[in-house]
């Protein structure tokens, strides 16, 4: 029996090598974007295609948008909805710096009566606005056009199909390794605690400073002051509550978030300045 435990130890790295290898050749290496004026230039593995996550994100949008207008919550303020979607109208045609494609996305932009402060842009370019983040927050619309300038780089990133993608490899893995080493349920739920804190959480922050940065971008590019987005997250550290312990949040500090504003902030002031020229 000894022999034999140690005939499996010895095969298992080898194993999950191979598995391993399998698993990222399934994958593709992409650059989804260009890198413009704030040169995000990272290289992106995706296993899931282009066309699968946009299809999910139109079921789910369309989903989304049923239960609000039952509820009677979707676009109760003309206002509200006219003051977002002029904002995203000057936005959308920045897009093209990054990927000159996303201008021909089929764009939905509709705001959402809620309290919370929120707002999210799905692959595709569906959007929706939360009230609370208008009114809570008393945003103006440089701050409002930060809020979506980084709704929308994570879409034109196709961060959550390399997310998805990323969850799929890894799932694969850990459960051929539980499987092999018997470990059960508690152990494969270990595991999978062990990638989020090694892997899955820093790749979260990293989605979210790229969105940052392009946010600025597109923001500056539309005609709106990019430093409204460090008063933005000013304004998110009053109304929040204490947040997690930075190791195990999904999202950076929001020291590290404003330290890295101000830099790329002033990077683009420059554009902000002609955009303002030509307007």
């Amino acid at each position: 029996m000894a022999h034999r435990v140690q005939g499996l130890q010895q095969f298992l790295p080898r194993f999950l090598l191979a598995a391993a290898v399998l698993a990222l050749a399934a994958c593709e290496s992409v650059q989804t974007t260009q890198s413009g004026a704030v040169g995000v230039t990272r290289q992106q593995s995706m296993m899931l295609s282009e066309q699968e996550i946009d299809a999910a994100a139109v079921k789910e949008y369309a989903q989304v948008l049923d239960e609000q207008r039952k509820k009677g919550a979707l676009n109760q303020s003309p206002a509200q909805v006219r003051r977002v979607r002029a904002i995203v109208d000057r936005l959308i045609p920045q897009t093209a710096v990054f990927r000159p494609d996303a201008t021909r996305w089929k764009w939905e932009v509709n705001v959402v009566t809620s309290p919370e402060a929120n707002a999210w842009c799905m692959p595709g370019g569906k959007i929706a606005v939360y009230t609370g983040l208008i009114e809570k927050l008393k945003i103006t619309d440089d701050e409002l056009a930060a809020v979506m300038g980084h709704e929308i780089a994570h879409a034109l990133r196709e961060h959550a199909r390399e997310r998805a993608s990323e969850q799929a490899v890894t799932g694969s893995l850990i459960s051929i390794g539980s499987s092999i080493l018997g470990i059960g349920e508690l152990g494969q739920q270990g595991a999978q605690y062990a990638y989020m804190g090694l892997i899955g959480l820093p790749n979260s922050r990293t989605h979210e400073t790229e969105a940052d940065r392009i946010g600025v971008e597109l923001a500056a590019r539309a005609g709106y002051d990019p430093r409204a987005a460090i008063s933005l997250w000013q304004k998110m550290a009053q109304i929040g509550g204490s947040e997690p312990m930075k190791f195990m949040s999904t999202h950076p500090s929001r020291e590290d978030r404003i330290s890295d504003l101000t830099v790329y902030s002033q990077r683009v002031m420059p554009l902000y300045e002609q955009s303002k020229k030509t307007r």
